[in-house]
C-alpha cells in the first residue's frame, strides 16, 4: 500500500455531527509523526437520557482503497506481497504479507486512486473497475474507510512490473495465483489480511471466477 498522504495533519473530511446523543468536546493531537492520533473527550446520552463523558483515541491515517485484479478466462488473481512490521511484531513470524493492492486516497477520488496504485504495485493498468463496497476496517480505534474493487486484468494490459514506487521504500512482490489456491490460503492461514480474505468472498460469493 502506497503511503501517498502528506505526513502529519488530519486526513479524513471535516464534517458537522449530526448525532444528538453525542457531544464533542475537545480534541487533542498526541502524534502526527507518520499519521495522526487524536485524543477525544465527548459526552454521550444513554437511552435512560443520562450524559457521561468520556475519552477515546482515534488514528487518522486517511480512507483507502483496495482492489481484486481477476481474469475469468485463465481463473487468476493478482495479488502482493510485502513486509509489514505491525504483523511482525505480533506473531508473523517473517512478517511477509499476502495482500490484495491497496493505497490511500491523498486527493484522488476512490476509482483514480485505485488504478493509480494498480499500476503502480502490479504492473497492470486497468480502466474499467467497480465499486462493490465500502467498510471501516477497525472502527475502534482507526478513522478509515476502505473503498473496494473489483477489475478484470489481462496480459496485455500490463505496462511494467509493478512492485511500487522506489521513492516510497516500497519492495512488492507480484502473485498471480489461481483463485481457488488463493481463495483456500485463507482456511491454511497463508492469506490473513482482512481485505485480501473479503475481497477473495466477494468473488467466491459473487461468482466473479466460474469454477
Amino acid at each position: 500500500m502506497t503511503n501517498t498522504v502528506q505526513r502529519g495533519g488530519p486526513k479524513t473530511n471535516l464534517r458537522s455531527y449530526m448525532n444528538e446523543n453525542i457531544k464533542i468536546l475537545n480534541t487533542e493531537v498526541l502524534s502526527d509523526n507518520w499519521y495522526t492520533l487524536n485524543k477525544v473527550t465527548f459526552e454521550h446520552r444513554d437511552q435512560q437520557g443520562n450524559w457521561t463523558q468520556q475519552t477515546r483515541e482515534a488514528y487518522d491515517r486517511g480512507n483507502g482503497a483496495t482492489i481484486l485484479l481477476y481474469n475469468s478466462s485463465t481463473k487468476k488473481v493478482i495479488l502482493t506481497r510485502q513486509f509489514r512490521l505491525p504483523t511482525y511484531v505480533n506473531g508473523n513470524d517473517d512478517g511477509m504479507l499476502i495482500e490484495a493492492c491497496a493505497g490511500l486516497l491523498d486527493k484522488d477520488n476512490a476509482e483514480d486512486c485505485i488504478r493509480k496504485e494498480t499500476e503502480e504495485e502490479t504492473g497492470y493498468k486497468v480502466s474499467n473497475v467497480k465499486k462493490i463496497f465500502e467498510s471501516y476496517m477497525s472502527p475502534g480505534s482507526v478513522t478509515e474507510i476502505l473503498y473496494f474493487f473489483v477489475a478484470e486484468y489481462t496480459k496485455d494490459m500490463k505496462v511494467s512490473d509493478g512492485g511500487g514506487l522506489d521513492e516510497e521504500n516500497e519492495h512488492i512482490e507480484v502473485l498471480e495465483l489461481d483463485f481457488e489456491e488463493a481463495y483456500n490460503m485463507i482456511a491454511s492461514g497463508e492469506i490473513k489480511d482482512g481485505k485480501t480474505i473479503m475481497l477473495l468472498q466477494y468473488a467466491k460469493l459473487n461468482g466473479l471466477i466460474s469454477s
